[in-house]
């Protein structure tokens, strides 16, 4: 039986010092989503808190999974009848944090997954704020047809994350970000984004951070790595449809996951 295509969108917006204006802002873009027939929302890194550079109010302000932001997700995703996704501070062990995307529903988190490639490049030492994530199984979601596998910014760079979720199951990638700027890093971010579409085969749709920290350039991006739609440099959404079947089909003309010759081992 054919599924009808899903609608997803890219949000695009730039969080805060400011708990509470960041879940207004998460409001207001989600219900613009959802009146425009999203049925997934994908929303950046940090959506809960943000500070640059980071300092002990990551701590102050990093949350548990039954706090007051994944609380907010799931009332109003019981309100748009949307699956929402976000990367937000959770709080960690010992003091430190979690960099976390978190799946909601109107039941509570469907999909968990905590960083495993800390962002100790260009400069920049992610790991000593951040407390980076165990290897564990996939953390993917089904809606409509399409199964979500959840991923995070610099994992990025490392192509063994999107082939373990295309093994999962995943047909779409989610990767909330803040691919922060800098010589080259638009070129990357949007190289990176379409290569993980090609190679697994698979939808990626990425929400970035805007300028004048973050690249913007938020998108979705087909199996076939064409970018369907996009975000440049300001809040905003970028909406596509998902389709079940133009998966099957590209999978058919490039079994590229089934002639591989090599599989993907947790390294601890």
């Amino acid at each position: 039986m054919t599924v009808a295509p899903l609608t997803i969108a890219a949000a695009q917006f730039r969080p805060r010092a400011d708990p509470e204006a960041n879940r207004r802002a998460v409001d207001g873009l989600v219900r613009t989503a959802a009146g425009r027939e999203a049925r997934v929302v994908v929303l950046p890194e940090y959506s809960n808190y943000f500070v640059d550079p980071f300092d002990a109010s990551v701590g102050v302000h990093a949350e548990t999974l039954d706090g007051p932001f994944v609380a907010a997700l799931q009332s109003l995703a019981a309100q748009t009848g949307t699956h929402i996704v976000a990367g937000m501070l959770e709080r960690g062990e010992e003091g430190r944090v979690r960099n976390t995307v978190v799946a909601v529903t109107d039941t509570g988190p469907v999909a968990v997954y905590r960083k495993l490639h800390l962002y100790d490049a260009f400069g920049q030492r992610e790991s000593d704020w951040i407390q980076r994530g165990e290897t564990s199984p996939p953390e993917t979601f089904a809606v409509g047809g399409i199964r979500f596998g959840l991923m995070t910014c610099y994992d990025l760079r490392f192509p063994e994350i999107g082939r373990v979720l295309a093994d999962a199951g995943a047909t779409a990638l989610l990767v909330p970000a803040e691919w922060v700027r800098g010589p080259l890093k638009e070129h990357h971010w949007q190289t990176l984004l379409q290569a993980r579409a090609i190679e697994n085969t698979a939808y990626v749709v990425a929400a970035d951070h805007p300028p004048p920290l973050g690249v913007g350039l938020s998108a979705v991006i087909d199996p076939q790595g064409v970018i369907l739609a996009g975000v440049g440099s300001g809040t905003g959404l970028a909406l596509a449809d998902l389709d079940a079947d133009v998966i099957d089909r590209v999978r058919e003309q490039n079994p590229a996951l089934r002639l591989r010759r090599f599989r993907v081992v947790a390294d601890s």
